[in-house]
């Protein structure tokens, strides 16, 4: 099964022939458009499910506000800085990009900037074509026994390390997420930022672009490290503060740059790119055969299979979708979903919601926990409204003042899911579960059903106290406004007012009718 539908995409960039033989083969309707203005993307995009872009393409939150059939924005390579993940978030796109299409070019190319740096070849070639033989002017150094601290210990870093530590370098590290022991067994030991400052002879970056990285090597790091420490950037621009990195080549503090990447590119300060001691590439780490190939039949293949439904990956902001492939993970949304929109119908009258509880009880409801609240709440607040989904429905649930909490408890017996929901001082809950694939109703509210109710087609539930004569007069009221009884649910106890439950053929037209003979009703169709 799959959680999108995807038929038509549009390639906004030149990006390898394999992404659209990949996406043809699989059904879907490939137009390629290259080079357009952000006027063009935006009356153009309304017409596809799908855009995939590389770096060029800025895809902005105009943009996707244009966008009103798009489900998917796949970028061909690493990162997503070209793209308003909150706006597409906000609007329930996935945005997705291929994690490891480019990792062994950016990864060699850190690596050729870092011997390059040692050995002045950029410079010493630039002196040779103008006619000079200056041996003495371009005195390198051996990498054999220096220190390399790579900050990013991501795929690219772990690959860096790997290739440097045949020529001899010792490779410390930092990563807020990779563990110690992981990094330890590519040979990289981990410290802190302040311990390692101090004893590297060449840094190189490799973590995303965010506020906490934002001039990370800055005049305060620089004046921690080594004087004449060399620094690689093959990252993103703005990583090594570029005003702070030009004083630290000029007064030496800083031996040597290699930046593939800028801030504004292509710079228009060319302070830092004319320096001597600076060897500068423009943007080339993703820039080979190999890794083009790669990313533009990655992409292509990570959309094919999440249409397919087989697997997500490379999703940036649907992580709740990562586990929603399995048959019975498919079978838990529905589940959640339509308990969801049956308290929405129970809670017509009484709005805003401000609580939602969820219990689940069970090991085969152990999985359900990363997506359960977001599949209650599409059916508590979709309302049929394509623009709510599992990816952006967590937002609008905070942005209505919805508090979600949730628990599970370990169990070996039937697998359960309580929901409770407090709306305007009222509160209202349900328990289900999947039975053979649909899934049913046990409880609603402290009314037990003495079948579980189907969560399936048009159901009216209505309270009342039960007499001889109820069920005779609900009858009697639908059989006036030409509606059908298909299926009848009666709950265990008999004392009190109690919920029933009615499958239908059709809604009634006006719930009204019903006054005279319950005190409450509600209908769904699921």
């Amino acid at each position: 099964m799959a959680p999108v539908c995807i038929k038509s995409v549009l390639i906004s960039e030149s990006v390898d022939p394999r992404c659209r033989t990949i996406l043809e083969e699989n059904g879907i309707h490939v137009t390629e458009k290259q080079n357009m203005r952000k006027d063009e993307l935006i009356a153009e995009i309304k017409n596809y499910d799908g855009l995939v872009v590389r770096s060029a393409t800025k895809v902005t939150a105009d943009v996707i506000d244009a966008a009103t059939n798009l489900k998917i924005i796949g970028r061909a390579g690493t990162g997503v800085d070209n793209v308003d993940v909150d706006a597409a978030t906000q609007k329930g796109i996935i945005v997705m990009n291929t994690p490891s299409g480019n990792t062994i070019s950016a990864a060699e190319l850190t690596c050729a900037l870092i011997m390059n740096l040692s050995r002045q070849v950029p410079q010493a070639a630039m002196s040779m074509k103008a006619g000079n033989w200056d041996r003495k002017k371009f005195m390198g150094a051996e990498l054999y026994g220096k220190v390399l601290g790579i900050v990013g210990l991501g795929r690219i870093g772990k690959e860096v390390a790997s290739r440097m530590q045949s020529f001899g370098m010792k490779t410390i590290g930092y990563d807020p997420i990779t563990p110690k022991e992981i990094s330890a067994s590519w040979g990289v030991e981990q410290m802190t930022l302040e311990q390692l400052w101090p004893q590297c002879d060449y840094i190189t970056v490799h973590t995303p672009l965010m506020p906490s990285t934002v001039g990370l090597l800055n005049d305060e790091t620089f004046a921690k490290c080594k004087r004449g420490v060399k620094v690689v950037n093959c990252a993103r621009g703005g990583i090594i503060d570029e005003a702070a990195l030009f004083r630290a080549v000029e007064s030496g503090q800083c031996g040597g740059a290699g930046l593939d990447v800028f801030v504004e590119e292509p710079p228009k300060e060319r302070t830092l790119v004319d320096h001597p001691n600076v060897i500068s590439c423009p943007h080339l780490g993703a820039s080979t055969k190999e890794a083009q190939a790669r990313c533009g039949q990655d992409i292509a293949l990570q959309i094919v299979d999440m249409v397919n439904g087989k697997n997500l990956v490379g999703a940036v902001n649907a992580q709740v979708l990562a586990s929603t492939f399995s048959q019975q993970s498919q079978e838990l949304i529905k589940f959640g979903e339509a308990i969801g929109a049956l308290l929405q119908s129970c809670l017509t009258s009484r709005k805003p919601y401000s609580n939602l509880r969820i219990t689940t009880q069970g090991d085969c409801m152990k999985s359900s926990t990363s997506y359960m609240p977001s599949a209650v709440l599409v059916g508590l607040l979709g309302n049929g409204s394509n623009s709510i989904n599992l990816i952006n429905v967590l937002n609008f649930a905070k942005e209505s003042g919805i508090q979600v909490s949730q628990t599970h408890c370990s169990s070996n017996g039937v697998g359960v899911c309580e929901v409770e929901i407090l709306a305007d001082g009222c509160t209202i809950k349900a328990t289900g579960s999947v039975q053979s694939g649909v899934p049913v109703l046990l409880t609603l509210s402290d009314s037990t059903f003495r079948q579980p109710v189907s969560l399936t087609g048009n159901l009216l539930f209505f309270k009342a106290s039960e007499n001889s004569q109820l069920l005779l007069s609900v009858v009697g009221v639908l059989a006036a406004e030409g509606v059908q009884i298909e299926s009848f649910s009666a709950p265990v106890n008999h004392t009190g007012e109690q919920w029933f439950c009615v499958g239908l053929s059709k809604l009634l037209t006006d719930l009204n009718v019903l006054k005279p003979i319950v005190t409450d009703a509600a209908q769904v169709t699921i």
